[in-house]
């Protein structure tokens, strides 16, 4: 067991995550700015792309590529000028280092160096979409990028179907229409989800419907800039006949509120899928 004391004095240098705009460079905080500036070297996913973030800062730090190509070259090198005491920012293209980006690896070899991982909040594409989704925002699941094979997509999909939290996912909008139809097929054409692409950008946009409205969409609709698409969590909807739930109103609410639902969450989802008024429901529930 290691504990770390993050701000006490260390004989080692201390390792920054710190996070990029995903778009709008106003996003970016004062203390991200402050570590980039007294960092010993920045340790960047594409140092050209780093680059003009830090010009338009004026920021003269200099920095070393660190990217899933040249990690396990460059690990043993960041990890010798950790223990002589430099400190390294290490930053991502955009967004949060480590979340569907470089920097993993180098945390975990810090980690059992006893070298100090420090994170420093900012921009995140797939939370910031979240809370203006519509979408329940808790319970939720991050997946990042699924497979590009269309069959092992479908078999991670299969696996996700009756997932009940909120699903985030990455997505190009070369293969964004193909994968909502193959969430269609899986998921039915009655899921709600939401595509958001340009975060913080002038053109970003949010598309709301069910996966069967965004398939439609999307056939006659290309999209530009990197997407989140999020997709509400099973609610039971793949239940055809309430005949079959062999569950009174009461137990139904009940299961739901078993697998993390609140009572109200329970009520308004119970309601929707027996085709029954919410005050019914709700009487059925709380009858003694």
């Amino acid at each position: 067991m290691f504990k770390q004391k993050s701000y006490e004095s260390a004989e080692t240098g201390n390792l920054y995550l710190v996070p990029t705009p995903i778009g709008n460079l106003e996003d970016m905080s004062i203390r991200c700015l402050t570590i980039l500036k007294t960092a010993t070297v920045i340790a960047s996913e594409d140092t050209r792309n780093t680059q003009k973030l830090l010009n338009h800062f004026e920021i003269t730090t200099p920095q070393i590529s660190f990217h899933e190509h040249n990690y396990k070259e460059r690990i043993p090198q960041l990890l010798e000028r950790l223990r002589s005491g430099e400190t390294i920012a290490q930053v991502s293209d955009a967004g949060m280092p480590s979340i569907s980006d470089p920097g993993h690896e180098l945390v975990v070899a810090c980690i059992e160096e006893n070298i100090k991982v420090i994170a420093l909040p900012g921009p995140t594409a797939g939370i910031t979409a979240l809370i203006a989704s519509g979408l329940l925002p808790q319970p939720f699941t991050f997946y990042g990028f699924l497979p590009r094979k269309k069959k092992e997509q479908l078999e991670v999909l299969e696996t996700l179907k009756t997932a009940l939290p909120t699903q985030i996912f990455y997505e190009s909008p070369y293969r964004i229409a193909a994968t909502v139809k193959h969430f269609q097929q899986v998921f039915g054409d009655e899921r709600p989800a939401v595509i958001c692409r340009e975060l913080t950008k002038l053109h970003e946009e949010y598309l709301r419907g069910t996966l069967a409205e965004l398939t439609e969409y999307l056939q006659e609709h290309s999209l530009k800039g990197e997407c989140c698409l999020l997709v509400s969590g099973f609610t039971g909807e793949l239940i055809e006949d309430q005949q079959e739930l062999k569950l009174s109103t009461k137990e139904h609410v009940e299961e739901l509120i078993a697998a993390g639902f609140t009572s109200k969450e329970a009520i308004k989802e119970v309601a929707k899928i027996r085709q029954l008024k919410k005050q019914e429901v709700y009487r059925e529930y709380h009858i003694e």
